[in-house]
């Protein structure tokens, strides 16, 4: 008997939304590789909603809508890569999606996408350093990342564990709403 209140067996799927499921399904499966697994017609035209096996069990969706809405950089997501501008986006928004891959990988896979035509960033060797970046693989070096974009801008990385979470690594209290002070009345009169 668990003492959580809920039997989480990871993500079952993250729904997206594509302006073009024919090129979705091209990049998806056709450059990443992730077999397309389930398709669905959706009732009264409202669209399709087809489902890729992206490893481990999960599966990466997407909504293809007649009449969606363009994105908004920033809002709906960042609008680039982390090394071409800011990383920012709205609240609610889902901002990247990363994959895992073996850290001894990342190389060979940015040398593919970049065969196949895809832009990507540098290798990023994150650490707890101040700007969080180390410039080579090392001992203090948690996660290798390699950042890319697919079709629709949505932005993706491909993310490599490099070691064992333990107790100091949680070194961070979370930080609460930031919220504008409050006009004092006497000013406004």
């Amino acid at each position: 008997m668990t003492d959580k209140p809920f039997e989480l067996g990871g993500i079952n799927h993250l729904a997206l939304v594509c302006r073009d499921m024919a090129r979705t399904v091209e990049f998806y499966e056709g450059v990443l590789g992730m077999p397309l697994v389930k398709t669905i017609e959706l009732p009264f035209g409202l669209g399709q909603h087809f489902f890729f096996d992206c490893g481990g069990g999960d599966t990466l969706a997407f909504f293809w809508f007649p009449d969606a809405g363009e994105p908004v950089p920033g809002v709906s997501g960042p609008g680039c890569r982390p090394d071409r501008g800011s990383l920012t986006s709205a609240i609610g928004s889902m901002n990247h999606v990363a994959f895992s891959v073996p850290p001894e990988k990342v190389e060979e896979y940015q040398e593919r996408l970049r065969a196949a035509g895809v832009e990507t960033s540098e290798i990023a060797n994150h650490d707890d350093s101040e700007y969080g970046l180390a410039e080579t693989w090392d001992e203090g070096v948690f996660v290798r990342s390699l950042y890319f974009q697919d079709p629709d801008g949505i932005l993706l990385e491909f993310a490599a564990w490099t070691k064992a979470f333990g107790p100091d690594d949680i070194s961070h209290a979370p930080n609460g709403a930031v919220r504008p002070d409050p006009v004092d009345a006497s000013l406004t009169d």
